[in-house]
């Protein structure tokens, strides 16, 4: 069962901590665990308190679905963030131009012309090609993995693949979706479609980024639902493929556009030139209301920061909350500000960059990489989740896309682990809406992000890289 904590209002923190003063020097794990139990404690309370969190995040992800890079809805996102986080009283804000790709969809549609006509729920995949203006009609070649395409390869000149690829895992999985045009092509397709990277479906395609290698002709590329794929399958089976057409107006304009990242800070008292990241991505693909991916990410670490702030609690070194932009079709926001923290002298300040961008349900833990040095000073502060769960620490993280050039630059960093049963369900579809989230869950990811952040930002000594 959930921990749920009320409180009759928020009680400023300074009548009851004293936020600045120091842990023992030593480090030693049981300092820190006494020297924070109380503040870490009093933000868990606090955190799941409300339903502030779940409430902007329904609001962010209502009013401005289909954040993708070059487009309006996501500028428009980033200008009410910007105007939230002031209202918010945070000190510093600001934002960072950054190029990303313009990739416009335009209209699109499959149908199933043999055996009969049928309409096939569709949505192509970022980056691809559109299609001749007439669409492309073919019989299909239907193969469940890379290597029953080599096998077949015969059979491929002029049809359309089609990739039912079993769901074993998404890294498995999504290959198909990143290479599976490339791969038809050197073979002499002229389309392809794979079945929805997704373990569950209700009839749903789900989208993310295609690549082209540029070593074979680019053809187009879209997910169909899981249902029409098989269906594709047993016709192919029986000896009897399926024609289908497939039309898309897909088009990634010459010129790039300018979108923004976010930044805004608690500066430190002591050591202000150290810094925590924290933070999301604020993009999103054009369907579903990227409420999972990543407006949740965005809004659970920003109440934390929120949260820090309104309880008075300064840390000794900078907290800096990043809504990264571009995520989904560049990683050019994670970039960028790798390069700008490098141009600044900034990069070897940074203490632990931390991202949530793996859903907010139920929060187990933490993952982490960086030296074994860290990892133990660490551990103690994933201990102190206690008054709402046991919470682990372990080595790997996921969801953090957009730190990842900073970790290849020595960089530690950290992803929030949560119950992923469900994320692949909705993880790029029309299905990513805030209805799948829990109130509770979500204020609970803000409090396991605002004690991590805290404490990292407040101890007395910095993470060995």
């Amino acid at each position: 069962m959930l921990a749920r904590f009320i409180i009759a209002g928020l009680l400023p923190a300074l009548l009851l901590f004293s936020p600045n003063s120091s842990a023992a020097e030593s480090g030693d794990g049981n300092d820190i665990r006494s020297q924070y139990e109380d503040i870490a404690a009093e933000i868990i309370r606090q955190a799941t308190g409300t339903h502030r969190a779940y409430d902007r995040l329904a609001y962010l992800s209502d009013y401005f679905p289909h954040r993708l890079s070059g487009s309006e809805m996501l500028e428009d996102a980033i200008d009410w963030t910007l105007a939230e986080l002031e209202r918010d009283g945070i000190p510093v804000i600001r934002t960072q131009d950054v190029e990303v790709p313009h990739w416009v969809r335009g209209n699109e549609y499959a149908k199933l012309v043999h055996p009969y006509e049928k309409d096939l729920p569709m949505v192509g995949l970022g980056g691809s090609i559109r299609t001749p203006a007439e669409g492309i009609t073919a019989q299909t070649v239907v193969v469940e993995s890379f290597e029953e395409l080599k096998e077949r390869r015969d059979e491929v000149p002029g049809k359309i693949v089609i990739y039912n690829q079993p769901f074993h895992d998404y890294g498995q999985s999504v290959q198909y979706r990143v290479w599976g045009a490339d791969r038809a092509s050197e073979l002499g397709a002229i389309g392809a479609m794979i079945r929805a990277v997704s373990p569950n479906s209700m009839g749903h395609p789900h989208t993310g980024m295609s690549r082209y290698s540029g070593e074979v002709p680019r053809i187009p590329i879209a997910s169909i639902s899981a249902e029409d794929a098989m269906l594709l399958h047993r016709f192919y089976q029986r000896g009897d493929p399926a024609t289908v057409t497939l039309y898309m107006e897909a088009e990634l304009k010459e010129e790039p556009a300018i979108s923004r990242n976010v930044i805004a800070e608690i500066p430190g008292s002591e050591y202000p030139e150290e810094i925590v990241v924290i933070g999301g991505h604020i993009d999103s693909w054009d369907v579903g209301h990227g409420a999972m991916d990543d407006a949740s990410g965005v809004v659970v670490t920003w109440e934390a920061l929120r949260l820090i702030h309104e309880m008075g609690l300064q840390p000794k070194r900078t907290i800096r909350l990043v809504f990264w932009t571009n995520e989904e079709n560049g990683v050019m926001g994670g970039r960028a500000y790798r390069d700008k923290v490098i141009e600044k002298g900034e990069l070897e300040r940074h203490q632990l960059a931390f991202e949530v961008d793996f859903g907010v349900f139920e929060p187990l833990g933490y993952g982490f990489q960086g030296s074994a040095e860290a990892f133990e000073m660490l551990k103690p502060i994933a201990e102190l989740m206690s008054p709402m769960r046991d919470m682990h620490l372990r080595e790997g993280a996921y969801g953090t896309v957009d730190i990842g050039p900073l970790y290849r630059e020595g960089v530690p960093i950290m992803g929030l682990d949560v119950v992923t049963d469900k994320y692949f369900w909705y993880h790029h579809s029309l299905k990513d809406t805030v209805d799948k989230l829990d109130p509770d869950e979500v204020a609970e990811c803000v409090a396991a992000v605002a004690v991590m952040a805290f404490i990292v930002a407040d101890m007395p000594e910095r993470l060995p890289w």
